[in-house]
């Protein structure tokens, strides 16, 4: 991989974007995303991941110049591409925490949508300036975004092209924690190594009945949950865990995440 890397170290995964000077998301920055996302979703040794620009900037957003002189028929043929990328991070089925420094937009901003939790720094900005090029966003923004803070904010952020500041990105929801930027990334590997020792397999069945109970009814939703929370049962954890409430009380079970 040229500019998109996987550092792993004590459980911890850290998807790190890396392409000078802003970060702008390629779409080979795509495609090697997507690579490292799927490995990470499926190394044992990774528990949880980061998402990480450095300590300049998150990412501004899409390569405008590769788009520029695209013909509607260059980017059907390419559609599929843009989104696969943020879809595969939103399906690593592990903790996800986007550690948010300098700009989040476009793109960037979609990326960050695709993580479970986000941890932004104090001068953070973020937003989907899309429409201001006269595009909208395309790699999932207008359902991410939507679904996160709400339809009349996230029509809001989209219909302006306004960028957001990480105290009212607080305050509306887009972001999780607001921290100094010399901090964030800390936060976020602290956020994750929670789960290091954590029961891997209800992680992923809690995380999966979230996110695809999100996009239907309610009672379908609750299928959804019935048949995560059957599963579980089959996993030597929840032998651990349940034996381990009863002799010891909550908290104390150590896991093998199998």
């Amino acid at each position: 991989m040229e500019f998109v890397r996987l550092e792993v170290e004590d459980g911890v995964g850290t998807i790190r974007l890396d392409r000078p000077k802003m970060n702008a998301i390629s779409f080979q920055v795509q495609a090697e995303l997507r690579t490292v996302a799927e490995e990470a979703a499926g190394r044992d040794d990774v528990k949880a991941v980061v998402l990480y620009g450095g300590e300049r900037l998150f990412a501004a957003g899409n390569d405008v110049k590769e788009m520029a002189d695209l013909s509607f028929a260059d980017m059907v043929a390419r559609r599929d591409s843009v989104q696969a990328a943020v879809t595969a991070v939103a399906r690593i089925p592990k903790p996800v925490v986007a550690a948010v420094t300098g700009y989040a937009l476009g793109g960037g901003c979609e990326l960050a949508l695709a993580a479970d939790l986000r941890i932004a720094a104090e001068d953070a900005t973020l937003g989907q300036p899309e429409v201001l090029l006269g595009l909208i966003p395309g790699a999932g923004g207008t359902q991410r975004l939507a679904r996160l803070v709400g339809p009349s904010k996230a029509k809001d952020l989209i219909f302006t092209g306004r960028f957001v500041k990480a105290d009212e990105a607080l305050a509306i929801g887009l972001v999780d924690r607001v921290v100094p930027s010399a901090d964030v990334y800390t936060e976020a590997v602290a956020w994750a190594r929670q789960f290091t020792g954590a029961a891997s397999y209800a992680i992923r069945a809690a995380k999966e009945a979230i996110d695809q109970g999100l996009g239907v009814d309610l009672a379908t939703g609750l299928e959804i949950e019935q048949v995560r929370f059957a599963a579980v049962f089959g996993t030597e954890d929840a032998r651990t865990g349940m034996a381990s409430f009863v002799e010891n009380g909550p908290g104390k079970a150590a896991f093998t995440g199998r």
